[in-house]
């Protein structure tokens, strides 16, 4: 049973010193009536902002309250008019951002290796995204703070502790190099103090939940980074949950928090999803996102398991704004509608688990350490309508009937261990490119192949044949991206590929793009061993980079036979999303189907405009020999017409106007 709660406001107020007359319109009644009235049954508050002011009557630091805060009380009233309803108050501070600490003590600041102090955000002057090192004085200093807060509040009055702006930066500065000297770390490779600070920040981290549970046991406490993987999961334990900060048109898109909620589901954490309530970005003042956007992405954090946290902010004056509370209750109360059933059913049922290349992700990588491959997987997946985890190789692995390794995943002994272990017991896997193939392990007994570098052209087709690639008419299709060579050594050829006449190099071209097949077959494309598959191409890159509906074929072909009784089947269109959550007993089944569209209606951002409705749509779901004893639909108590066909229950929707969820209790 979760006890998080699952209807969140995050409420940011960094406000300027230049602003006058801050709070002057809070009125506590109205703001936790407000709240109220929009069902949200958390919000979190502001103790101290990026500008680096206090909006509580600090007894450490009076003289860093807000200069124009008109009642120094601000967050004692927030939490004692919310706590009169039964609303929680987490407390929100900065951790690596404070405008005036940044100005006061420039020593505190991190430094690059060429002794300039590091923008985080590359944002020109004014700002206040210079980071503070974690290292310096300053660690003092933020310890003093919370204690601050925790003496002023008081303990029993503290839900929880949000600490925001936890990222790894690669500081040179001199107590950072003294850290690293003490390590063996060489600190004039950027790359080494990346790397350090992940270490630096989980021994804060410990440091820091230390110090608030002795003095605050019963709140929560949440170190915010902007993203939540596998280097978060090596302190795991400092958090007392997961908040998955992921604002899909403020820069982390539609792709970020399915993948990330995907993944963190696994830690053993209770989860809380967190989008915006702005048109676009933090800050984004009087912007109110599309009704049927917001929907979509609290619905989707259900979904996946997760609660749900919208992000706001408070106009300077302290006055909520009606039209975001209407905004707001208008999901929340449907969310409130469904929380139970969510939170009795809340485990994944999957048949897929997808490694994560985050695991082997290397210091100055890809942005939010999303790779490429990992998106083109996840997209290609919930479009075919797979049921799938993200996984690291630590994980349980006999959960799932196939793993994929997607075009990233490095080599090390013991992932090949386990993964032998795991198909000598039935399991079957997907690899492509240089998952698991390096120079080093050119040789790949698993696989029954040999690796003999890169491919010869940097575009080449494949030829679909009866088996892969069925239902394509059987001429080539191009390949974008360049695949690995290799030579097989046991097992069987599933693809061929098709050789260009040459490279766009030199001399030698031909049209506007690259050269057309030669009509001669290449290496293999596609092999089999056993029920290991492997694909020469970086498969899933291709997807995310070009999203060719001909590779998504030759995926679908290959787990249609390694997964030849799916978990969950419809009729729609591959736009339907869908997810199935069970409750421990295993009796109760919630499916859930989601059907918005994003669209890139402006030049920056995706969102979603409208609903686009489905009729007569069926769901088959998996149970085996189980006796269905009732089929409804969660939110209107009605009962759904639905039939056994062999192992799958037949559900029959009349009507899906973006979201449906759907209860199956099995006796």
């Amino acid at each position: 049973m979760k006890t998080i709660k699952q209807r969140q406001v995050h409420l940011d107020f960094h406000t300027s010193e230049y602003i006058e007359g801050i709070g002057k319109a809070f009125d506590k009644e109205v703001f936790a009536s407000t709240l109220e009235k929009a069902a949200v049954n958390s919000i979190t508050c502001f103790a101290r902002c990026h500008h680096g002011w206090l909006y509580y009557p600090s007894k450490l630091q009076p003289e860093m309250i807000h200069p124009h805060l008109a009642n120094h009380s601000l967050l004692l009233e927030q939490i004692e008019a919310c706590h009169s309803r039964r609303i929680d108050v987490p407390i929100y501070t900065t951790v690596q951002w404070d405008g005036y600490l940044a100005r006061q003590h420039p020593e505190w600041l991190c430094l690059d290796g060429q002794r300039d102090f590091i923008n985080s955000q590359g944002i020109p002057e004014p700002h206040f995204y210079y980071s503070l090192c974690l290292n310096s004085g300053y660690r003092d200093y933020f310890k003093a703070h919370l204690l601050d807060i925790i003496d002023v509040v008081g303990e029993e009055q503290i839900d929880g502790i949000f600490m925001d702006i936890l990222f790894r930066v690669a500081c040179d500065c001199q107590h950072c190099q003294k850290e690293m000297k003490g390590k063996g770390i060489d600190h004039f490779s950027e790359i080494n103090r990346l790397a350090y600070s992940e270490i630096m920040l989980n021994e804060f981290k410990s440091e820091v939940t230390e110090l608030i549970r002795q003095r605050a046991p019963k709140a929560t406490i949440f170190y915010n980074g902007s993203h939540v993987g596998f280097a978060d999961k090596q302190n795991v334990d400092a958090y007392s949950h997961l908040e998955l900060e992921s604002l899909p048109s403020g820069g982390w898109g539609y792709d970020h928090f399915p993948i990330t909620m995907r993944y963190a589901r696994n830690l053993g954490k209770e989860v809380i999803g967190m989008t915006g309530k702005f048109h676009t970005y933090w800050g984004d003042f009087h912007s109110l996102k599309n009704q049927e956007a917001l929907e979509f992405e609290c619905f989707n954090m259900l979904a996946l398991g997760a609660g749900c946290s919208v992000g706001d902010q408070l106009h300077p004056d302290g006055e909520l704004s009606p039209g975001a509370y209407s905004l707001i209750g208008n999901v929340y109360r449907q969310v409130a509608m469904m929380e139970e059933a969510c939170q009795s059913a809340a485990i994944p049922e999957v048949e897929i688990g997808v490694m994560t290349p985050e695991e082997t992700w290397v210091a100055g990588g890809h942005s939010l350490r999303i790779d490429p491959s990992l998106i083109g997987v996840n997209r290609m997946l919930q479009e075919l309508n797979y049921q799938f985890d993200i996984i690291d190789s630590q994980m349980d692995f006999s959960r799932y009937k196939v793993l994929i390794l997607p075009d990233v995943i490095g080599y090390s002994p013991q992932l090949q261990e386990k993964l032998n272990a795991y198909t000598e017991n039935g399991g079957a896997v997907i690899g492509s490119y240089h998952s698991l193939l390096d120079e080093d392990h050119a040789q790949n007994d698993w696989y029954g192949l040999d690796f003999l570098g890169e491919g010869d052209f940097e575009r080449d087709f494949i030829m679909p044949n009866e088996r892969i690639g069925k239902e394509l008419p059987k001429e080539e299709f191009v390949m974008y991206l360049k695949p690995a060579k290799v030579k097989v050594t046991s097992g069987d050829v599933l693809l061929e590929s098709v050789r260009a006449y040459f490279n766009r190099e030199g001399e030698t071209f031909c049209s506007h793009q690259h050269a057309p097949s030669r009509r001669q077959a290449g290496a293999p494309a596609a092999t089999i061993n056993g029920k290991v598959v492997y694909f020469a191409h970086p498969v899933f890159n291709i997807y995310r980079k070009n999203a060719p509906r001909w590779v998504k074929e030759l995926v679908k072909d290959v787990l249609s036979e390694l997964i030849p009784h799916k978990l969950l089947r419809h009729n729609g269109p591959n736009t339907l999303l869908t997810t199935v959550n069970r409750s421990e007993d295993g009796r109760q089944h919630l499916i859930h189907g989601l059907h918005y569209i994003t669209q890139k209606n402006s030049e920056e951002i995706y969102t979603v405009d409208g609903i686009i409705p489905l009729y007569q749509i069926e769901i088959k779901l998996l149970i085996g020999c189980q006796k269905v004893a009732r089929v409804t639909d969660v939110v209107t108590k009605e009962s759904l017409p639905y039939r056994i066909e062999g192992n799958y229950v037949v559900v029959e929707i009349e009507k899906i106007m973006g979201h449906k969820l759907i209860e199956v209790v099995t006796d």
